[in-house]
């Protein structure tokens, strides 16, 4: 196990090192004057050289390249070209919303999604199997704006008109001002990422299912007398939700980084929205933070996801 996690966090190092040098080479060495775009189209050329030299963009690459790496190693990513803030303190104040984003909807897509689809597994070609089914083909094709705006149509102004404030439209109140607060607030925007992504573990379970209830195994628990549900849930899920949980990681990863669209739409102040500003303002630092974190979060969960592995599958072993 130790080898192996070893090995893991490398591997993870190296990937993050690529991605920091790719990232760096588009936006330091790529054919166009950060400089320029900052000053505008009326300053003079020496405006351009002095916000070019208070920024370290004249000096040579090598030493710029090295600079941002050791910044980078102690956490420091640099200063937002556009309000003179860290990186690290703009990424700070949108993390918790993300996150919070995130870990909501990830616990109900996956309920959702990995029940429904050990329920159309288990009863294949019935009208349970077949409804679920159509459920996640409609939601699995339903763009994630166009069913948080649906959401907000009938739960939000619908509701609101006739004086029921159940559901906010938008905002976000922190977890440790009111708990209950941050729940109603984020509630459409869980019900929106959670229907969209649960489609995609329904099928991913349902298949796996399928596949593993008909291995030797399990018909050997069956002939042996044991519960249906015990077979089910002890043995058949336990070896199905691999891929499953590979899915898992990638998913969170990747929403750890920006749930884009989301957060646009509800108007949640996360890093989604920090992203979009960012790239606007070709806020060069920021878009780097942001991409350096979105890509420790798919590796860190990577690795999770492989030790959970082990812990699930028995017949998984580290090495």
């Amino acid at each position: 196990m130790l080898r192996f996690l070893v090995r893991r966090v490398i591997f993870g190092v190296v990937v993050l090192w690529i991605v920091a040098t790719v990232v760096f080479a588009m936006y330091f060495i790529a054919p166009h004057d950060v400089a320029r775009t900052l000053a505008g189209r009326q300053a003079n050329a020496e405006t351009v050289a002095a916000i070019r030299h208070n920024l370290g963009l004249d000096r040579p690459i090598l030493s710029q390249y090295g600079s941002f790496l050791w910044k980078a190693l102690h956490g420091n990513l640099g200063y937002s070209y556009s309000n003179s803030e860290s990186v690290t303190s703009l990424i700070g104040h949108g993390l918790p919303v993300t996150v919070s984003l995130v870990v909501g909807g990830a616990l109900l897509w996956l309920v959702l999604g990995v029940t429904t689809g050990v329920l159309a597994a288990t009863r294949p070609r019935s009208v349970v199997d077949r409804t679920t089914t159509g459920f996640a083909l409609f939601f699995y094709s339903m763009p994630t704006f166009l069913l948080g705006e649906v959401l907000l149509l009938l739960l939000f102004f619908r509701l609101h008109l006739v004086g029921i404030d159940w559901f906010p439209g938008a905002g976000f109140v922190p977890f440790s001002e009111n708990p209950l607060q941050w729940a109603r607030y984020l509630i459409l925007p869980w019900l929106t990422i959670a229907l969209v992504t649960a489609a995609t573990y329904i099928r991913l379970t349902r298949g796996s299912m399928l596949e593993v209830m008909g291995e030797d195994y399990i018909r050997t628990a069956r002939a042996k007398g044991l519960r249906k549900r015990r077979v089910i849930y002890r043995h058949g899920l336990r070896a199905a939700i691999t891929p499953v949980l590979t899915q898992f990681g990638i998913d969170v990863g990747t929403l750890l980084g920006g749930a884009i669209v989301t957060e646009n739409v509800f108007g949640l102040p996360g890093l989604g929205q920090l992203v979009i500003s960012s790239l606007a303002k070709q806020d060069l630092p920021t878009v780097i933070g942001l991409v350096l974190l979105a890509s420790a979060f798919v590796v860190v969960a990577n690795i999770i996801v492989d030790i959970l592995y082990s812990v699930l599958d028995a017949r998984v072993r580290l090495s």
